[in-house]
Order: structure tokens, then C-alpha cells, then sequence
């Protein structure tokens, strides 16, 4: 394997390069997902960071978190009877089902995928 190194001043500077890195976007989900593992899981956050893989790891994590989410609240907030018909006759009823209902979504979402 050879090296090649750059002239700067007096210094011969090797010439790294990055490996190509995952460029999604990571969302709320993916964020809380890197605070945690920040603080509660040093040693995992540092293998990512250095293997370049860690934007891509949080991405997925969005990802499969988002879906989760949303078919949660789908799941709870048909269990609970928030119909459209409930929210033409009581409004206030119905917010506070669907309230509800992504308040338990998102409570699963954070014991099963965030904070395992």
C-alpha cells in the first residue's frame, strides 16, 4: 500500500480522505437517538463516529422510529374510537383521544427504539 503525501512548508502530510458517508437527514427521532447513546453509551457512539458510520446508523433509527410512530398512533387512536364523525360532534373529545393516542405512540417508540 502506498501513500501519497502532500508538500506544506518543511512537512510531508499524508493525504486522507474520508469514506463516502451516508448524506439522509436525520429527524426528531434520530436526534434523540444520538443524545442518548451520547451520553449513555460512549463507547457505541465512538465506534460509529470513527467507522463513519454514525449518520447513516441515526438515519435508519429515524426511520424505523417514524414508522413505528405512525402506525401506532394509527392503532391507538382507531382502539380509542377517534372517528371523523367524533370529530364533527365533539371536538374537544376527540383532541384529547388523539392526544392520547400519540402520547402512548410515542412512549412505545421511546422504550422499544430510542432508549433500548
Amino acid at each position: 500500500m502506498e501513500i501519497a503525501y502532500t508538500r506544506q512548508g518543511d512537512y510531508l502530510l499524508p493525504n486522507l480522505t474520508l469514506p463516502e458517508q451516508d448524506n439522509r437527514p436525520i429527524g426528531l427521532w434520530g436526534q434523540q437517538r444520538l443524545r442518548y447513546i451520547k451520553r449513555s453509551r460512549p463507547i457505541l457512539y465512538t465506534n460509529l463516529l470513527t467507522k463513519c458510520r454514525l449518520n447513516e446508523y441515526l438515519a435508519d433509527i429515524d426511520e424505523q422510529a417514524q414508522k413505528m410512530y405512525d402506525e401506532l398512533v394509527q392503532a391507538f387512536a382507531k382502539e380509542d374510537g377517534c372517528t371523523e364523525q367524533l370529530k364533527a360532534t365533539d371536538q374537544m373529545l376527540w383532541v384529547c383521544k388523539m392526544n392520547n393516542a400519540v402520547q402512548r405512540a410515542r412512549d412505545v417508540v421511546n422504550v422499544k427504539i430510542i432508549y433500548n
